[in-house]
């Protein structure tokens, strides 16, 4: 078990919960034909995703162009690449197994979840409803919510405050170095899992308190109900 104390549990998104690479690669695709640069693969966004979707076109662009875009082409491809993805938002992202269970216990166990993304927040809600998953979060963070995103800990700050919570009450899971590196900025507890996006680095590497298989492995971790 991390701790007895943790009452509030913050889940990233993609990689973590659903993966949305193939509906994520499906718009870089499209933008990228939009307009008139070379194509990428799936696996190739699969590394590129976790700092948000402007990041994701940054890297996408670069690639493409085999040069940093410049502010014009980044002003013209984000609009297309997010008109692409609205389109396909749901198209063919999954849950990974065993995480609408394992919500459904948490809540039951009297855990506060939250979702803490760097997806926008306008793709995230209706993600989120498309699996039937929202109702679980009783917060909802995109990165662009508040005036910074994973790795900087204001996120998971602003849940402590609002919770009222103290940091060793709070848990973040995620499959990124970007979700440990802002737990250990917040000084909460933090939980690493290898099935998601990592640049293809050892989620282990950063120093998560505990290390996942499989989303079902993290209840282990957990108190049987939360602390008081």
């Amino acid at each position: 078990m991390i701790a007895s104390s943790i009452s509030a549990i913050a889940f990233d998104l993609d990689g973590t919960l659903v993966d949305s690479v193939p509906d994520l690669a499906a718009a870089t695709q499209a933008t990228l034909a939009d307009m008139g640069l070379r194509s990428c693969t799936e696996d190739q966004v699969r590394s590129w995703v976790g700092n948000g979707t402007e990041m994701l076109m940054r890297r996408a662009l670069t690639f493409s162009l085999g040069a940093e875009p410049d502010a014009s082409v980044m002003g013209d491809a984000m609009p297309v690449f997010m008109r692409h993805y609205e389109a396909c938002l749901e198209r063919y992202s999954k849950l990974y197994p065993g995480v609408e269970s394992v919500l459904r216990t948490l809540q039951q166990r009297g855990f506060r979840l939250a979702v803490v993304t760097n997806k926008p927040y306008r793709f995230t809600i209706p993600l989120l409803k498309s699996f039937g998953i929202e109702p679980f979060f009783s917060e909802i963070l995109g990165g662009d919510s508040l005036s910074k995103m994973k790795p900087d800990p204001l996120p998971l700050t602003h849940l402590l405050d609002k919770w009222q919570l103290q940091p060793q009450q709070m848990l973040m899971v995620g499959d990124s170095r970007n979700d440990v590196l802002a737990a250990k900025a917040a000084g909460i507890a933090s939980i690493g899992l290898t099935y998601g996006y990592n640049y293809g680095e050892d989620i282990g590497l950063c120093g998560p308190d505990a290390v996942c298989d499989h989303f079902e492995q993290i209840l282990a971790h957990l108190p049987p109900q939360q602390s008081e």
